[in-house]
């Protein structure tokens, strides 16, 4: 017989592990580009990027924490696709204001896309969560 519960303390999930690292990178960069955006920035550029960064460190965090209680197959795709987007799309951003160049052409754009499709992963894994089972 298979009991449903969540796992003991010492069964951390690794994808839980991953989602307060990009949290907290987040969380972090997202700081440090607020302070620059204030201080050095005068495109407007740095406070975008700065601001969808710490949008996102948050969510990374109750992603994790999904990871940690229930079975989302979808949700490794859905963070790597996040975390590329934003990578790219803040990263592009951030160029442009402190280096007047862009990482790539269409690397804001291409990052965009891809935080869109990493949230429609996250929307359709809704379908797909399990109970995380226990041996």
């Amino acid at each position: 017989m298979i009991k449903l519960q969540t796992p003991t303390p010492s069964a951390t999930v690794p994808l839980f592990r991953i989602g307060l690292i990009m949290g907290g990178v987040s969380g972090a960069l997202g700081v440090a580009l607020s302070a620059l955006a204030a201080h050095v920035d005068t495109t407007g550029l740095l406070a975008t990027a700065a601001d969808m960064l710490m949008f996102h460190a948050p969510a990374f965090l109750a992603l994790a924490a999904l990871a940690q209680v229930r079975r989302v197959p979808l949700l490794p795709l859905a963070l790597a696709l996040i975390g590329i987007g934003l990578m790219l799309f803040c990263g592009d951003l951030a160029s442009r204001a402190l280096r007047d160049a862009r990482l790539f052409p269409m690397a804001a754009p291409t990052g965009g896309m891809l935080l869109i499709v990493g949230w429609a992963a996250t929307a359709l894994s809704a379908v797909l969560v399990r109970p995380r089972l226990t041996e």
